[in-house]
Order: C-alpha cells, then structure tokens, then sequence
C-alpha cells in the first residue's frame, strides 16, 4: 500500500474567509428599442399608471377603491365587502396563482418582465437615471470620473427625483388604506398619524432602495418566483432561447471576414449587445438560466444587430426547448389545458357569485337559555335576535316578514331603515295562543326585504320550539 500522498490546500479567498454570497458587479443596462420593448413599455406604463390613479378615482362620491381596515370594509367601485365576505378574497387570491402557473407554463417568467412591480419601478428609475445621466457609455464614465460639480449635481438630481418617486409611491399605497385625499391634505400641515408616517417612510425607502439600488438583486435573491418557477417549465414552455445552431462559431470584425471563406463562422457576430441590454447581466448565449426574467430585451438587441449586418432576425427568439432540438413542439398540451379550464371555470363562478351577491346581511340567533318559554296569558313563545347589516353605501328601508305554520305571530318593529353600512340588532318574538290554534316544532323563515329595491332581500331559515305533546 501506497504511502498517503500530501494535497496542499489554499485559501479560497485572500483574507482566508469563505464568501458565500457572490461579489455584486454594478449593471448599467443599455437602453434598446424594438417590439417587445414596445409592448413592455406599454405594459409597465399601464401598471404605473392604474396604481397611481387608482386611488384618486371617485365612485358615488366616494373613493372608488378604498381599503377600510379600522372600518372593516373594502370598498371597490361601488360594491362594499365585509369579514363576511372574506369568500371573496380567497377566490381571487387563487384564481391570481392559477393565472401565474398558466402563464408561466405557456413563456415562462414573463410576469416577471413585463408587469411585476419590481421590474416597473426598476424601469421608471433607469429612465430617470437614463434621462440625467446619459446612455450607458455615459453612465460607465461617470462612474469612473472624479467627483466634479457637474456629476454632483447630476447625481444628485437623480436621487431627488428617486426619492420624489419612492415618496408618491409610498403615499399612494397608504392612499389605497386611507382617503387619499384627506391624506394628500394633510402633508402641508403635518397632520399625520404615526401608522400613516411609518407606511409611508417604510414603502418610500423601500421603494428607493429596491428600485434604485438592489434592482436585479431582489430577483436573484429575494424573489421565490424565480426558485419554484421551474417546476411550472417543460420542454414545450416558450423561453428566450439563443440558437446556438445558427450562432456557433462566434466571430467578429475582420477575423469574421477572413473565416467566411475558411472556416465559416455561425451569426453571432460576439458584439455583446445581448448582455449590456440584461437588466439582470446574464449571457442568454450560456442557456437558460434562473435569472432571466423573459423580458426579450436581448431579442430586441440581436435583432436590431441582425438588420445591420443583413441577417435574418431571430437568432435570440422566444421559442421551446424541443423547438430548438427540431422535436415536434406544441404550446397548447394537457397541462396548459388543465389550467386554462381550471382559471376559466373559477373565474365564471368568481363573477357568477359576485353578481349574485346581495349587499345584505341577516343572521338569526336564537334564545339560548330555554327552548320556548310560556307567557302569564298561555301563549307558547321563542326568542330570537335578528342581526341584520346593510352592506351597501346607500341607505335602505327594510321590512321583515315571517313565514311559518298558520297561528304563528311576531312582536317586532317591522319596518325599518338602515344607513350604508348599519348594523342592527333586532329583537323577535315569535308566538302562538295554544287555545286558538296548536303549532307544531316546525321550520320557519324569516324574510327582510328592502322597500327602495324589492329585488333585494334575504331569506334566513331557524326552528320554531313547541312543548311535545
């Protein structure tokens, strides 16, 4: 046996400590221009402005979107949800994450490119920076260069305006918890609450440092999305893939020229263009990878480079890894079917419940010390309580009418009115004179019906209690 050979072992980094986080390289995205870059403009636009305006928009003379928390209600375009409608909340919560695994599994992270918030903002804040401080050539030179009062100012613009940003965004988040106008007035007078201040201040520096610091960071790091995304992928899933076929060899310039009578080299010209346009600084060329958030910037790059050099475009393209193997390809498969159906049948109950809903709410309780009790005059009676919530904004008037078994009476106040958002606890008493007419334990029906909308009631059932004869 061998004697045991000795291996030297080095430290892995200068000062002998381990890093397991990656040494961050500052990306400076060049701007690009193209088709898909359109429709993502025009999506992030979209997204920007339906957060901002939002809250501003009046309903009835009320906001039209308004999350009351100390009130317990939300109210959206004219329709008031309570606790009790939390069913709801539920619904669209799930029908959002099928929508997220159909989407994904027909291109992808696309969400991620074209309406997440991260990448809005993010976008909003490279075009102030873009705007102030030049393309990226610029930007990489003022990186470099001295601090001058030229770049002081620059740089210091920028950030007030990302600050300005950040601020409206953290603003219009809380406007959407509490009116937005009363909040708006309040500024000059610094009239806040402390809850309104910490929101604000929180989401405002959130905002300034994801957008404007941690950008692709957040993506890499902090997002599950971009962890569990590929268990949703397969072969037929549409990505941005680069043809490595069409592309390999590389070359570029005159060594380009020179091979395309020797050795003929592949379209990819090695510009780089592809990976100064990553808002994340991959190379698409390398394969898919977690980090790509399919926002096609680099489609577009190519693209445009390929029109230069007289090139067919498409050597980056949206395209399915079975494709790119030449295996036969399909985008609508079982799975993509079966979420299809999935989001289509909750979305059509979603809106079936919704348009049935009735603003009113009516629970009844009975009496739980005793069955039934028996009056001085004879009479058999049950106590109820009736809690009875008009759910909408405008103010109703009610009537309440008992069906049950003939004999029956009720001692109540009959007719009432409720103001939007009322609750009323009404007491009931349900009773029959036993020398008159005998009554059964039977199943009755209280009915509150509103006077202003007869289409509007509800319908609650609950036992009548008779002594066992």
């Amino acid at each position: 046996m061998s004697d045991p050979r000795r291996i030297e072992v080095n430290d892995a980094s200068p000062d002998g400590a381990v890093s397991l986080y990656s040494k961050r390289e500052r990306i400076q995205v060049k701007a690009t221009s193209g088709r898909f870059q359109t429709i993502r403009n025009i999506t992030i636009l979209s997204t920007m402005g339906v957060y901002l305006l939002l809250p501003w928009l009046r309903w009835d003379g009320q906001q039209a979107v308004l999350f009351d928390l100390p009130g317990r209600q939300f109210r959206i375009f004219g329709m008031t949800f309570w606790p009790q409608d939390f069913l709801f909340l539920s619904w669209s919560l799930i029908i959002a994450a099928f929508a997220l695994f159909f989407f994904t599994v027909l291109a992808g992270r696309v969400y991620c490119g074209y309406v997440c918030p991260q990448t809005t903002w993010t976008r909003f804040f490279q075009w102030i920076e873009h705007w102030l401080e030049g393309d990226r050539h610029s930007r990489l030179k003022m990186d470099a260069a001295p601090w001058t009062a030229s770049k002081i100012l620059r740089r210091g613009s920028k950030h007030v305006l990302w600050l300005l940003l950040a601020f409206l965004t953290g603003l219009t988040f809380v406007g959407y918890f509490s009116p937005i106008t009363d909040l708006s007035a309040r500024i000059l007078t610094f009239g806040w609450g402390g809850w309104e201040l910490f929101w604000v201040g929180f989401f405002t520096v959130a905002t300034y440092g994801n957008a404007g610091f941690m950008r692709e960071q957040v993506c890499l790091y902090m997002c599950p999305y971009a962890r569990f995304q590929s268990v949703m992928f397969d072969r037929n899933t549409l990505i941005v893939s680069y043809d490595e076929e069409r592309g390999e060899p590389r070359g570029k310039g005159a060594k380009k020229k020179q091979a395309d009578t020797e050795n003929p080299l592949g379209d990819c010209i090695d510009c780089g263009m592809c990976v100064q346009v990553c808002p994340t600084g991959i190379d698409i060329r390398d394969g898919l990878q977690y980090e790509c958030i399919t926002c096609a910037a680099c489609i577009d790059a190519c693209d445009d480079v390929m029109d230069h050099i007289n090139k067919p475009r498409g050597l980056i393209r949206y395209t399915t890894e079975n494709a790119l193997e030449h295996k036969p390809s399909s985008v609508i498969r079982p799975r993509l079917i079966g979420y299809g159906a999935a989001l289509l049948v909750m979305g059509t109950l979603f809106m079936a419940s919704l348009y049935g809903r009735v603003p009113l709410q009516v629970d009844v309780l009975r009496d739980r010390n005793q069955l039934y009790r028996t009056t001085s005059a004879g009479n058999i009676e049950n106590i109820y309580r009736l809690v009875i919530l008009n759910k909408s904004q405008q103010a109703q008037r009610y009537e309440l009418i008992l069906d049950g078994p003939e004999g029956l009476s009720m001692e109540t106040n009959k007719t009432f009115t409720l103001q939007g958002g009322q609750t009323l606890n009404l007491p009931v008493t349900v009773s029959y004179d036993p020398y008159v007419n005998e009554v059964p334990s039977s199943t009755i029906w209280f009915t509150v019906r509103s006077l202003d909308d007869p289409d509007l009631e509800k319908r609650h059932e609950s036992r009548f209690i008779a002594p066992g004869r």
